[in-house]
């Protein structure tokens, strides 16, 4: 992280004496001077640290001066970097892009520049401890120049592990699909020139590759989404600088800030009107992707072509994992991309691109990958070792040791080979790095996932963790939290404890266990998963639920557009209980209201009603809320919270003609003002004012705000997702918790029998 070589430079230039270590405690320095130059030293070692360095504590105390004249950097102590953390990869820094652009020094444009303070880290090692030996590194060996450089602490290259040059380091080459394969120093002007004639180019980044198009080229934006499967998942595109982002998009401050954060993440901007951008970049939605530059290579590449904006999405097929080896990524590729750009600098670790979105009180890490990882969550307390293997999709596993909580890379959705071999290469890379085997395994209570499969065979007694007590967990570990609090966890889907799919819960929750207060109600699943991809079985699910067949004779036009007969067999299918499990799923009410308002009947990607139905809301400023009822459970105990009343009102308003857009807020705003209801009905209940908010549907950036504040009008404590997922991203670190704190209880019950008997 370039932290030592930092406290050399600063020590020297206050002219203090002394020493700086790594131990197993941290970092120990030891200065003497006057008392000026320390009191400034210590002044600036708290104010100006390297970027990538943080400071969590600072214990300072005196000691018997020491015959020291000058101040060193010592070796580390025994077994200290086998211990030492691993930074993530971050974007290229100022000082290096000044470089790249200066026709006079020995870098100048050179696609692999970097120095301590920026430039890959996770995705090149192998394992600890982090030298260049044990990294893909070292297959380049320094040249004189860059090694007076790495031995050098005055320098910004000191000990960083990439350094590197024309001379010495990785180099690029560009590949044409249909034959010819030239090594070139000019192959990003190459690059540049296939995409300005529409072609498509598979891009090696630092995580892996990327399928990129121009995003102003509508037929090649058409092309790369046929090639690729993807029918209207939006795409993200890189843009050269904040102004080109500003051109295309609404931007605050905060979302300045984000797009220009050392993690470069995508950051989820408000469409313009009326912007030239290719409308197959992202359909129906108001939101677009947008991230900068991260590394030399993309620098130069907008440079070199002058590109407004580029599409630059995972180079893979859609589920599969993003390719990283060249040879991989010719083979796996090779019918989707017209051309690559490689470079012979091998990458280790996939690592897809961050997502994030800014809320008004602050960012959202909706996907957490490159540029976060392999930072730690830091934990109130410690805890034991304990893996933790997430869900099903989005899957992003949790390794703990001591206080810390690592969560890996995206990981994705474990359906297809590709990506298990993914995830079972990431455990074991986790293992191999943090030097622990765990004593605990952690997994989902669904017994089909091949996370929970994998964790049995693992061992024969892994903690089982119901979904939704995980999305708490997780927020409330991400919060340092203890006890009991009140938890909203709505998602799509979730295997509860009574056999049911889950998605709409409140639950009284601490890290132990759970109590389920209230749900929303259950209603078929007609056809299963067919009814996640087809909305209107979920419409027509709550319609028969709520008013039998009664609704056919009320010409809607839902009925007519997908065919009455396909309804009437659908009723069928739902009166007879066929393949029909129950679901108080809260993303399948947002599919249902999608498809009855004619906004989505079927989906090519997860949530895309959900989202398209958030975007129909626009600008409207419509205050009226659909009213639900909540009525106490019929069997167990609990509450229930019925949407009758709500697709009353709802039908109502289609009568009269009322726009998709008004219907989607009044929606929203009878869903906030119903939680807001509930959570203050179980306040009076519990005497607990902390609300706890987590799970996918906390994407929704409409519902989220107008909740949250109503909760805290109402005088809530009011704890959501920063740095972890909402989603199913972020489980795994609340099943952490949840097993940490399972396994102080058997201990406790353990040492009890022991001390009776």
């Amino acid at each position: 992280m370039g932290f030592r070589p930092f406290v050399y430079r600063l020590a020297s230039a206050h002219g203090l004496a002394g020493s700086i270590a790594n131990t197993p405690a941290g970092v120990t320095i030891e200065v003497q001077g006057s008392q000026e130059g320390i009191r400034s030293f210590l002044a600036e070692l708290r104010q100006e640290p390297p970027p990538l360095s943080r400071i969590t504590g600072l214990d300072i105390r005196e000691v018997p001066c020491q015959s020291d004249r000058d101040f060193r950097i010592l070796a580390s102590y025994q077994n200290e970097e086998a211990r030492s953390l691993v930074s993530p990869d971050v974007a290229t820094c100022d000082e290096c892009l000044r470089e790249l652009f200066d026709a006079r020094d020995r870098r100048y444009r050179y696609p692999f520049i970097n120095c301590t303070n920026c430039g890959p880290r996770f995705t090149i090692i192998r394992h600890v401890p982090y030298d260049r030996a044990n990294t893909s590194m070292a297959a380049f060996t320094m040249c004189p120049a860059c090694q007076a450089e790495y031995h050098d602490p005055l320098n910004r290259r000191f000990h960083a592990q990439p350094n590197a040059c024309w001379e010495c380091g990785p180099q690029l080459t560009f590949h044409q699909t249909n034959g010819g394969f030239p090594r070139d120093r000019d192959a990003i002007a190459s690059a540049a020139a296939a995409l300005k004639a529409g072609l498509v180019v598979a891009v090696k980044g630092l995580g892996g590759f990327h399928l990129s198009v121009d995003a102003f080229h509508s037929d090649a934006v058409a092309s790369l989404r046929q090639r690729k499967n993807r029918v209207e998942k939006p795409f993200a595109v890189m843009v050269p600088d904040v102004p080109a982002a500003a051109e295309l998009c609404e931007m605050t401050a905060s979302e300045r800030q984000a797009l220009l954060s050392m993690q470069r993440p995508i950051v989820l901007l408000r469409k313009k009107e009326n912007i030239p951008l290719a409308e197959q970049v992202a359909p129906a939605n108001r939101y677009l992707g947008v991230f900068l530059p991260y590394t030399p290579l993309h620098h130069l590449l907008f440079e070199t072509g002058g590109f407004w904006a580029l599409v630059l999405t995972s180079g893979n097929l859609s589920e599969e994992p993003i390719a990283i080896d060249n040879q991989e990524a010719f083979e796996r590729l090779g019918r989707l991309a017209d051309s690559f750009l490689v470079h012979d600098r091998e990458i280790l670790k996939r690592c897809d691109d961050s997502v994030v979105r800014i809320f008004d009180f602050g960012e959202k890490v909706l996907r957490r990958s490159r540029g976060y990882v392999p930072t730690p969550i830091f934990l109130h307390r410690e805890v034991p070792p304990i893996l933790a293997v997430g869900g099903e999709l989005k899957n992003a596993i949790c390794l703990t040791k001591d206080n810390h909580a690592f969560l890996s890379q995206h990981i994705g959705d474990l359906e297809n080979i590709e990506a298990r071999h993914f995830f079972e290469d990431t455990m074991q890379y986790w293992k191999r790095t943090l030097e622990t085997e765990p004593a605990i395994v952690a997994c989902d209570l669904h017994p089909g996932y091949f996370s929970t499969g994998w964790a049995l065979r693992l061992t024969n007694s892994p903690v089982a963790v119901q979904h939704h007590h995980a999305h708490i967990a997780s927020c409330m570990a991400e919060n340092h939290l203890d006890g009991n609090v009140i938890g909203l966890a709505l998602d799509g889907t979730g295997y509860g404890t009574d056999g049911h799919i889950w998605g709409g819960e409140i639950l009284l929750a601490s890290y132990e266990q759970f109590e389920r207060l209230a749900h929303l109600e259950y209603v078929p699943l007609p056809g299963g998963e067919a009814a996640i991809r087809q909305p209107w079985r979920m419409a027509i699910s709550y319609l028969q639920h709520c008013f039998g067949r009664e609704f056919l004779k009320w010409n809607l036009p839902l009925v007519d557009q997908v065919s009455r007969k396909r309804v009437e067999l659908l009723l069928q299918i739902i009166e007879g209980k066929v393949n029909c499990p129950l679901t108080s799923s809260c993303g399948r009410l947002f599919d249902a209201v999608a498809a009855l308002v004619g906004i989505r009947y079927e989906v090519n990607y997860e949530a895309q009603a959900a989202v398209e139905l958030e975007m129909a809301i626009s600008d409207c400023s419509d205050t009226t809320a659909y009213p639900f009822e909540l009525v106490t459970a019929t069997q167990g105990t609990g509450w229930v919270t019925c949407a009758k009343s709500l697709f009353e009102a709802l039908l109502a308003d289609l009568r009269r003609g009322v726009a998709a857009g008004q219907i989607s807020a009044r929606f929203h705003n009878g869903l906030a003002e119903t939680l807001a209801k509930n959570a203050r009905l179980f306040r009076d209940q519990t005497s607990l004012n902390r609300v706890c908010l987590s799970g996918g549907v906390f994407q929704n950036g409409y519902l989220l705000h107008r909740l949250r504040s109503q909760l805290l009008a109402a005088g809530f404590e009011v704890f959501t997702h920063s740095q972890v997922p909402c989603g199913d991203g972020g489980i795994s670190l609340g099943q952490a918790l949840v097993a940490a704190h399972v396994h102080d209880r058997e201990s406790n019950k353990l040492q009890r029998v022991r001390k009776d008997g």
